[in-house]
């Protein structure tokens, strides 16, 4: 057991802090498009500019320069759309900054896996939890080629780290390489230009409480109307005073609807952005505002009706419920899903799976403990090596999309989620449960058997069953009947008291007419035992 790594304890996830909802633009005039498409691309340039002046200042940018910054886009568009577009360089500069660091990670990570293989013999045998030897010298050699590659790579971001240096593409990394191979991207060249500027457009506005229906620069009334403030050089687009633009439609939110209608009518910010879909050639507007955070309930109110372990697996979620005590309860549930096609497909298809979940959770009353994975360090190759769909599996798992969908979902039932530490609980859960799980019209998996490991982990208990007596008589002749009492435990050693009454199947302990009468039973050491005994004469027949 030395070897194991020490497991975490298991927590309550708090709740989301923020909301998005989403709507389409219907029925707009070409003017309403032509307007759009200006104001979008007037300030996805602007933006772009922005961003450059960004990158170039580095990590020695100070708030003195970000208002430079935004007295040099005042002039050219509005104060407020300037706020918005350096706000959103900034949140971009700062998550380039962080994938940035995420890759040193993962190149520090590979370097150490390949040079922990290069120093062991050719062929040898790796053990639980780290890879042997590579298999052949060739393979040997190709390994340490590539160390010297990764090593170089290393270098290079950590200089651009240390100097502040970040490479950010507006519009996705993605879609630019697409342009240079459109047949594998089943594009033509026109329709990758309209997908490229439509993502480089700027369109989003920061709303700001105590302003008129929390947000001056895209405005949506109670009814629905929608004015955009123009940047001052398109001030002669305006068919409302004050250079605005109120388009010919009508929207209104379905989901949530009355949350931002409450907002909206008391003035509180509300964010919102809008966006082309060139696959649909639909315009969409996304309204977002913070929320309070979500008192998380305590952990041992959250144990107290038992709860609901899940195993999150590449096409479904075993899923088992649990009582306080941690023994299962009813049927395995699983819950699947297809993560093949388009990214629209996969999250409906998780969006079901973790529906039928919940509702089966609010029925039962419980709580759900999930795995609090991250897979960021399974994912390298150098670690897993020939085994490619292995990685791919792993790859595909959508662990973030799932923990998001999950907190926001469950937050909206208020259903309590508790994360738990995955360390061997596959293992562990297999081991120990699958088999005594398994009968005659009962059937499950080993993943439903890490289901209820993952389950009893969140409810405090030790994933290992309590154990057997001993089998000479249950008794203790070679050994203690249970290694579920701790040796410190008061009163382990003591006998069961007893119950007084027979000891049958058609009568209960201490009933029937003659419980309480020793002497009524034929037992050693009692005065029945001593009285004599006489038979009656039998009846004469007639």
């Amino acid at each position: 057991m030395g070897g194991l790594r020490e497991v975490a304890a298991p927590f309550a996830v708090p709740g989301p802090t923020g909301v998005a909802i989403r709507t389409s633009l219907k029925s707009l005039t070409g003017q309403d498009e032509k307007v759009l498409r200006l104001v979008g691309g007037r300030l996805g340039s602007l933006a772009s500019r922005d961003l450059k002046a960004r990158c170039a200042a580095g990590s020695a940018h100070d708030s003195a320069q970000w208002a430079q910054r935004k007295r040099a886009l005042t002039g050219q568009s509005s104060s407020r759309w300037a706020g918005s577009v350096t706000k959103a360089t900034h949140d971009q500069w700062a998550l380039a900054r962080r994938g940035q660091l995420a890759h040193i990670q993962h190149l520090q990570a590979g370097i150490g896996m390949i040079a922990s293989r290069l120093s062991l013999p050719v062929g040898a045998k790796g053990s639980k939890g780290s890879p042997g030897g590579y298999r052949s010298r060739q393979e040997w050699f190709a390994k340490s080629r590539r160390l010297h590659l990764l090593q170089d790579r290393l270098e290079r971001e950590q200089a651009d780290r240390k100097a502040g240096r970040v490479r950010v593409v507006r519009g996705g990394k993605k879609l630019l390489r697409n342009r240079h191979n459109l047949h594998a991207a089943q594009l033509t060249e026109t329709q990758w230009r309209a997908r490229w500027e439509a993502e480089r457009w700027f369109l989003q506005a920061d709303g700001e409480s105590g302003k008129r229906h929390g947000n001056e620069t895209i405005r949506v009334s109670p009814d629905g109307e929608v004015s955009i403030k123009l940047p001052a050089p398109l001030a002669g687009l305006a068919n409302r005073p004050h250079g605005r633009y109120v388009l010919a439609c009508r929207i209104g939110f379905r989901h949530r609807g009355e949350q931002w209608a409450d907002r909206i009518a008391a003035h509180l910010a509300v964010a919102y952005r809008i966006h082309y879909d060139t696959d649909r050639d639909r315009w969409y507007m996304t309204a977002s505002w913070h929320i309070p955070p979500v008192t998380t309930v305590p952990l041992q109110a959250a144990r107290s009706n038992g709860l609901i372990g899940v195993d999150m697996n590449a096409d479904h979620l075993a899923a088992w419920r649990l009582d306080a005590h941690g023994n299962p309860v009813g049927e395995p549930r699983r819950f699947d899903y297809d993560l093949n096609g388009r990214a629209p497909h996969r999250d409906a298809q998780l969006r079901h799976a973790l529906i039928r979940l919940l509702h089966w959770a609010k029925r039962h009353q419980v709580s759900i403990a999930v795995e609090d994975l991250d897979f960021a360090a399974e994912k390298t190759r150098e670690k897993h090596g020939r085994r490619k769909r292995f990685r791919q599996l792993i790859s595909g798992m959508p662990t973030a999309k799932l923990r998001a969908r999950l907190v926001s979902m469950a937050a909206e039932l208020g259903i309590t989620l508790v994360a738990v530490d995955p360390a061997y609980t596959s293992r562990w859960g297999t081991q120990h449960w699958h088999k005594p799980l398994t009968g005659k019209n009962t059937k499950p998996t080993r993943h439903h058997a890490a289901a209820v490991a993952i389950g009893r982990r969140a409810l405090g208990y030790p994933i290992r069953r309590r154990t057997q007596p001993p089998p000479q008589h249950r008794s203790d002749a070679v050994g203690h009947r249970s290694v579920q009492a701790a040796s410190g435990a008061p009163g382990r050693e003591e006998t069961r008291p007893r119950v007084p009454g027979p000891r049958t199947r058609s009568v209960g302990a201490g009933r029937g007419a003659k419980a309480g009468d020793q002497c009524a039973h034929n037992r050693s050491g009692h005065t029945a035992e001593h009285q004599s005994w006489h038979q009656d004469s039998l009846p004469l027949s007639q």
